[in-house]
């Protein structure tokens, strides 16, 4: 993840936000007193990690998750048509 000052992406902001989407990377964007700092990232990638943050949020979904992940792993799952 590279790190960026304010300055430089307010000036360049079309092509930080090209960047992130292209790269799937986010930027740090850093500023002058270090304490107000900010991430940029695409879109996509701020959904998936939404998504992922809420499925881990319940013990109970994450035990389905490992346990359905070792019968797939074993040899226990079904191919389905989604026709």
């Amino acid at each position: 993840m590279q790190a960026e000052a304010y300055s430089n992406v307010r000036n360049n902001l079309k092509s930080f936000m090209k960047k992130v989407n292209d790269d799937a990377d986010a930027i740090i964007i850093t500023s002058r007193n270090g304490e107000d700092n900010s991430v940029l990232m695409s879109q996509d990638e701020y959904d998936n990690l939404i998504e992922n943050a809420y499925l881990r949020s319940s013990k109970a979904n994450v035990d389905h998750i490992m346990k359905s992940w070792a019968e797939l792993k074993s040899g226990k799952g079904k191919e389905h048509s989604w026709e």
